[in-house]
């Protein structure tokens, strides 16, 4: 029993240290939603990945800052919990160090506090009235770190063919598509090649 207990203990903490490490302040975390609109969003980007959010840690707790109904802070189980399979990626910038300080990550959650309880954008618009998930992360890099984590669309550069897609289109904006705005997507963020994945499950 003496000796089980001694092997123990570098365990316990070799596993403390990979939680340290596996996930930081400002961490861009991914997951493919079990919303009404996932599927759409994975057909019309070509991604499996439709939901997102920036992980935050406070008093030793983990949290994902995300944009659903409304803007808010869940716990990163829970968010974790509600994703297809609880399968996740997180992913941070290759220069994490030299950008995420102290004082760019407290400009962060003051930008992020800007979107607090909004509704979420069921359109996909660009302004800031109500935000989508991609869209809040975007934005808060942006603005904090003069950073572009993705690259900037237009809605008619999706793949819109796709009955799925074109039906819940046809849906939420009638003949009215706005083919010209702006969007951002979790997969281009997925891909950016500012970011490396961290942890996967």
């Amino acid at each position: 029993m003496f000796k089980l207990f001694i092997i123990m203990i570098p365990l316990t903490l070799l596993f403390a240290c990979n939680e340290e490490e596996r996930f930081k302040n400002g961490d861009i975390i991914f997951q493919t939603s079990k919303s009404s609109q996932s599927k759409t969003i994975q057909l019309a980007t070509g991604s499996k990945y439709s939901h997102m959010g920036i992980i935050y840690v406070q008093d030793e707790k983990y949290f994902v800052y995300e944009a659903v109904q409304p803007v808010k802070l869940t716990p990163l189980e829970q968010w974790i919990a509600r994703g297809e399979n609880s399968h996740f990626v997180v992913k941070r910038l290759k220069n994490y160090e030299d950008i995420l300080n102290a004082t760019v990550l407290n400009k962060m959650k003051t930008v992020g506090e800007r979107f607090k309880d909004k509704d979420y954008d069921l359109y996909f618009n660009w302004s800031d009235d109500r935000i989508y998930c991609s869209e809040l992360v975007w934005k808060i890099y942006n603005e904090a770190t003069g950073l572009e984590i993705g690259s900037l669309q237009k809605l008619k550069q999706f793949d819109l063919s796709n009955p799925t897609v074109s039906n819940k289109v046809k849906e939420r904006y009638g003949n009215n598509i706005p083919l010209d705005e702006k969007v951002i997507s979790p997969a281009q963020m997925f891909e950016s090649d500012l970011l490396y994945t961290v942890s996967s499950n």
